[in-house]
Order: C-alpha cells, then sequence, then structure tokens
C-alpha cells in the first residue's frame, strides 16, 4: 500500500493541482489550446528534472494551463532541515494529512495514487529556493532531486510528461 494512498480528493484531469500563489485556480480543458511547441518548453524534454534557469515561474504556470497540465509550486525558502523540505512540499502540494513524511512517501505520493485516480494531463513542478544549509547538504538535495527525477521516469515509463524545475536558495 503506498504511503499516501487515500487522496481527500482524486485527481481528475479537469482538476487542477496547486498553482503559484498570485494566480487563481484555473480548470484545464482536455485540449490543449496551443501545442507544446509553441510554448516556453518547445525545445524541453517531456520527462525530465532541471535547474529553472531563465523560466520565469509564471511562464511555467502559463505553460501547464495551456497544455492542459497539472502545476505544482512549492518555494522552500525558509526551509532548514530535510523535514522542513518535506514539511514545505507536502503543505504547498496539499498532500493528505497522513503523509509519511520522508523521501519515500514523498515519491509514492507524487506516483501511484495520482496514477491510481485516473488518466493524468501531464505535470509542472516547481521547487523554488531549495536551501543549502548545514542541515539541508548537497546530499540531501541530491536525494531531493533523485526523488523526482525517479518520479519523472515513473510517468515517463507512463507516456506522461512530468518535467520538474528548481532552483538552489
Amino acid at each position: 500500500m503506498p504511503l499516501c494512498s487515500g487522496l481527500e480528493t482524486p485527481l481528475h484531469p479537469q482538476t487542477p493541482l496547486r498553482v503559484h500563489p498570485e494566480t487563481p485556480l484555473r480548470v484545464h480543458s482536455e485540449t490543449p489550446l496551443r501545442a507544446p511547441q509553441e510554448t516556453p518548453l518547445r525545445g524541453v524534454r517531456t520527462n525530465i528534472v532541471q535547474s529553472i534557469r531563465a523560466f520565469r515561474v509564471q511562464d511555467l504556470q502559463d505553460a501547464a494551463t495551456v497544455m492542459g497540465q497539472h502545476f505544482l509550486y512549492a518555494n522552500l525558502a525558509h526551509a532548514q532541515s530535510k523535514q522542513d523540505v518535506l514539511d514545505l512540499i507536502a503543505g504547498q502540494f496539499i498532500f493528505p494529512a497522513h503523509f509519511g513524511k520522508n523521501f519515500d512517501a514523498l515519491y509514492d505520493c507524487m506516483t501511484e495514487p495520482l496514477h491510481q485516480s485516473g488518466q493524468q494531463p501531464g505535470f509542472i513542478v516547481v521547487l523554488e529556493q531549495i536551501p543549502a544549509t548545514g542541515k539541508f547538504d548537497k546530499e540531501a538535495r541530491e536525494q531531493l532531486l533523485d526523488v523526482f527525477r525517479d518520479a519523472a521516469d515513473y510517468w515517463g515509463d507512463r507516456k506522461i510528461p512530468f518535467r520538474c524545475f528548481y532552483s538552489f536558495l
């Protein structure tokens, strides 16, 4: 049984996940308004974890809307430790209260319950300002990103786009 089973609200293609805080929720249509090659993501592989670089968060959210994909955003600037990072992600991605708060549980929440809730249109995930502290060092940052790389592989095996963009504090 996944560590994050029993989502209170099943996710359906027409149900957006989490959006950037300054933008209201938008319901996605089944058919994208523009093809991916017309968005800022035209040169980005469909299943990847990469630095946010020149992308703006708002542009990524707009691309998710245009392509009819879920947008998940977490600002981790106030995190100091692994537990803080997991707490912030859980709160901002709206995970269920029983989320296990470890990297295995994070992977489970990003994959199996979503897959079991029905066809998914794709995901654009932003992890902004991942901390670089003594309690969340380079190894912890790599473990966190590995969870999202594994999730990208999971969704890639199912032919569902999963792009994760990150920045460090």
